[in-house]
């Protein structure tokens, strides 16, 4: 899937309240807090230590730069960002 923005690799440390992540960037183990858009428990998608891709938004009014958009499991890659849902299928019937 096309993202509009880079996405970054990253560690995932811990999820918590939902919609917040304690992640560590692969460039400098920098430990960043990140927006989940996903409501949902999530099971078997959060793994410590996991690998996540991550997306960065600069803009000043926003509370949190980064966004969890992908996690690694067991079979492959899986999209968490909720909003994405559709696009993500649609792109994949089309191919």
């Amino acid at each position: 899937m096309e993202f509009l923005l880079a996405l970054q690799p990253a560690t995932l440390q811990r999820r918590y309240k939902r919609f917040l992540a304690d992640v560590v960037l692969a460039e400098g183990e920098q430990l960043v807090c990140a927006h989940c858009p996903n409501t949902g428990a999530m099971t078997g998608c959060q793994p410590a230590d996991g690998a996540v891709w991550l997306s960065f938004h600069p803009k000043p009014a926003r509370k949190l730069a980064w966004t969890w958009e992908l996690v690694q499991t067991e079979t492959g890659l899986a999209c968490i960002h909720a909003a994405l849902a559709n696009r993500v299928v649609a792109e994949a019937l089309r191919k």
